[in-house]
């Protein structure tokens, strides 16, 4: 390989929330490990490989010069998004109107659900789910419908469209929230189910808000496939999001993007996060995008997922051989592992 995916940097007293909080934050970080145990940082989702070396650097050159004073967007900006999605996901005729600036996925998700939805509606989401959704709708004043996914024989996590259609129809549903690929069974979605969802979604006018911040972590085998791609009325329907943050480790410099090719939808969403000035963007995240989107960043993920697919199924396959009570699905995009413990934890 080209880069270093072996060497763990020692993180602890360098602002790393998973190492530095353990003990100082009780109720949310956990508590010390005993005496002559090793901390293992499991419970954030950030990873321990440093992040592509052309990153710090292009911070280090912008840092350099010391006036840090408004900016715009620089030269090339979008262009790196654009190519980026080109190249990655096969995204065509995307354009610099497409695209918006957000502080960091969850924001651009509570600037689409007050366009989207009245105080008071119930939003739709699957279970297990990403936690961050839950809190994020109870705290802006949204219900949530559940609907659990189903793990079919082959032991596969899939949507359950027919519980999904019935909470729609029965709670009245008219925003929905999609997590693809998803967090944290690790799944991607394939096309079929995604036009199938979207297709359910066009027959209730349902709005969909498609969090795809994991989309270019792939493991082997599998390809991600934009929500908005599948159809003409799914790219009206949808408001999808997308960062660098955890493909490059970058979540400490909080920077997103939209894409929103429905005019009506996109020209609301900016303006309900002007109005929170949460789509000021950082003018040391926006150098790191362009160098994270620049060259030889796509060769750095796909060793970074090379190596994340055998981790996974070292890991799955560890389980299997020696924790047997615990079930896990061999992730097929993130590096998640979502473990059911349940019948482990009634052997013991």
């Amino acid at each position: 390989m080209k880069y270093d995916f072996t060497t763990l940097p020692d993180r602890r007293g360098k602002d790393a929330l998973a190492i530095d909080s353990l003990g100082k934050m009780p109720g949310f970080a956990p508590d010390l490990p005993k005496e002559g145990f090793d901390a293992i940082p499991m419970w954030v989702a950030d990873m321990n490989f440093v992040t592509f070396p052309r990153i710090p650097e292009a911070i280090i050159a912008r840092a350099s010069h010391p006036a840090f004073g408004y900016f715009g967007a620089a030269e090339g900006y979008y262009d790196r998004i654009i190519g980026w999605q080109k190249k990655r996901n096969g995204v065509k005729n995307l354009k610099e109107e497409h695209i918006g600036y957000h502080n960091g996925v969850l924001g651009g998700v509570v600037s689409a659900l007050r366009v989207l939805c009245a105080p008071g509606d119930t939003v739709l989401i699957n279970s297990p789910t990403y936690v961050g959704f839950r809190k994020t709708l109870a705290d802006n004043g949204y219900h949530s419908a559940v609907s659990p996914l189903v793990r079919d024989e082959k032991g596969v996590w899939r949507m359950d469209f027919g519980d999904m259609e019935e909470k729609l129809r029965k709670n009245h549903i008219h925003t929905a929230i999609l997590c693809s690929p998803h967090n944290p069974c690790g799944r991607v979605w394939e096309e079929w189910e995604l036009s199938r969802l979207m297709e359910l979604y066009r027959k209730y006018d349902v709005y969909v808000i498609s969090d795809e911040i994991w989309s270019d972590i792939i493991l082997d085998g599998h390809r991600h496939i934009p929500t908005q791609s599948v159809s003409e009325d799914a790219a009206m329907r949808t408001a999808a999001l997308y960062a660098v943050t955890k493909t490059f480790n970058l979540a400490g410099l909080d920077a997103s993007y939209d894409i929103i090719y429905n005019p009506r939808i996109r020209d609301m969403v900016r303006r309900e996060a002007a109005r929170t000035r949460y789509d000021s963007m950082n003018v040391l995240s926006m150098h790191a995008l362009m160098a994270a989107y620049g060259e030889d960043g796509d060769v750095w993920v796909d060793e970074l997922c090379r190596t994340l697919t055998e981790n996974t199924r070292f890991a799955v396959k560890f389980l299997a051989e020696h924790a047997p009570e615990i079930k896990c699905a061999q992730p097929e995009g993130t590096y998640m592992l979502f473990l059911d413990c349940a019948d482990w934890l009634k052997s013991r």
